[in-house]
């Protein structure tokens, strides 16, 4: 394989990765409504 193989290669696999890294992301963890939260809301809990 050339240089300019693998530099493809690689531009490629960033194209790629660069849009899919942030589709696992969630919000931070939020109580169902009308109950009250079964753990609270910043962690570690106080004592």
């Amino acid at each position: 394989m050339t240089f300019r193989q693998v530099l493809m290669g690689l531009m490629l696999t960033l194209a790629v990765a660069a849009p899919l890294s942030g589709c696992g992301k969630k919000s931070p963890p939020k109580p169902p409504s009308g109950d009250e939260a079964p753990y609270p809301g910043t962690y570690p809990a106080p004592s």
